[in-house]
């Protein structure tokens, strides 16, 4: 049975996301968050190529397998899981983390001024991050609000 107010699906959940990531500093302080955890994530691949990759794997494993959980009840627990597993793999993956969500944390506390969506959403967040950043990638999302616009992918 789904809690009272959840969004009930990842579709609904990104445009609550990307809502709440209107300003491109934000956006771009994300972009700079989760670039930095990749290269941390890459560099332990290249230094424990077996060890880093299947707790890499693992992670992942259990992040497809929770991917529905977020619309029953908040996946702290999994998303958890998920970071421990990746710094098993190397206490250098656990600073990309922190890197991550200090970068992300100070767009929403001092530019958006509104509570990141990770503390009601853990997993759906994460998904969220890396859909934005991909999104970045691909040359959108980087000026204007994207609700506004029609930049959201």
């Amino acid at each position: 049975m789904s809690d009272v107010g959840r969004i009930e699906s990842f579709g609904d959940f990104w445009v609550y996301y990307i809502g709440e990531h209107r300003n491109p500093i934000c956006r771009w302080m994300h972009f700079v968050g989760t670039g930095g955890f990749m290269l941390f994530l890459l560099l332990s691949l290249m230094k424990s190529p077996v060890r880093m990759g299947a707790c890499l794997i693992g992670g992942l494993v259990v992040a497809f397998l929770a991917r529905r959980i977020e619309s029953e009840r908040r996946a702290a627990k999994e998303a958890i899981s998920i970071a421990l597993l990746w710094a098993i793999g190397s206490p250098w993956v656990l600073a990309g983390i922190v890197w991550a969500y200090a970068w992300a944390w100070v767009g929403h506390f001092r530019v958006e001024m509104n509570r990141p969506a990770t503390f009601k959403y853990p997993l759906w967040s994460l998904f969220g991050d890396f859909k934005m950043v991909g999104a970045m990638l691909k040359g959108q999302l980087w000026t204007g609000d994207p609700l506004e616009s029609g930049q959201s992918p």
